[in-house]
């Protein structure tokens, strides 16, 4: 089983949209996937209650001891991919979720106060040598913002952006939030959109730097498999 954990000490991010839509689009590529709310916010359980659909399950976790027995019961159970909605700010549940991933996945959106607040975070992932990778999110489609945020990000975290930068960055469009207060994951409210096309390209770039076989929830034969940085992607086409 890999556990993805997201994480971000600034609210905001869409972080728990995120989490929503790689669970479904790792769902649809074959992963018994569950997700596992962190946030004392309870986003993701809130959403849960306006979902028609079983799955995916989403489990609740109040207290730091309650991490890894939680994770060790999903591995032995079957479920090949848990996503943690970890909570904002400094806590130890954020640390101990943290501790247990097998990716940190840091959303930001591009702004300067949203790039300044991952530096705690980051720090966290590096403490306990975690593999990485940024998410730039509700991003404008067009315009200087989008590189000016990439830019900030190599300065705050003094590291090769093209190593540890997830691509596509995610565009901010309404069918997110839409799909978030239907109980939907943004490919069930809008299966031929940009949005759902953006997402599972990303998940598609996080499998690939798991190195897992999707169908099977195994480690592939891959040159990507065991590696410690994120894979080369290639731009976005709307960056300017």
């Amino acid at each position: 089983m890999h556990t993805i954990v997201l994480a971000t000490q600034k609210g905001g991010s869409g972080k728990s949209t995120l989490a929503i839509s790689l669970a479904l689009a790792a769902k649809k590529a074959g992963h018994n996937v569950r997700l596992i709310d962190a946030d004392p916010q309870g986003t993701l359980s809130n959403w849960r209650k306006r979902r028609v659909d079983a799955e995916p399950i989403v489990e609740t976790i109040d207290t730091v001891q309650d991490i890894e027995p939680r994770l060790r019961a999903l591995r032995d159970s079957g479920v090949t991919l848990t996503i943690i909605d970890a909570a904002g700010g400094v806590s130890s549940a954020r640390t101990a979720a943290i501790r247990h991933a097998d990716l940190c996945l840091i959303p930001a959106r591009p702004t300067t106060a949203d790039i300044e607040a991952t530096a705690s975070t980051l720090s966290l992932v590096r403490a306990w040598s975690k593999p990485f990778a940024f998410v730039l999110n509700q991003v404008p489609s067009r315009g200087r913002r989008i590189d000016d945020a990439a830019e900030t990000l190599a300065d705050e975290a003094a590291i090769d952006l093209i190593e540890v930068l997830a691509r596509p960055f995610i565009v901010m469009r309404n069918d997110h939030q839409d799909a978030l207060s239907a109980g939907l994951a943004v490919s069930e409210y809008a299966p031929t959109s940009k949005s759902t096309e953006e997402i599972r390209r990303l998940w598609n770039w996080i499998e690939a730097r798991l190195g897992v076989d999707a169908s099977a929830g195994v480690v592939a034969t891959s040159p990507f498999a065991g590696l410690h940085l994120p894979i080369r992607a290639e731009q976005p086409a709307f960056i300017l």
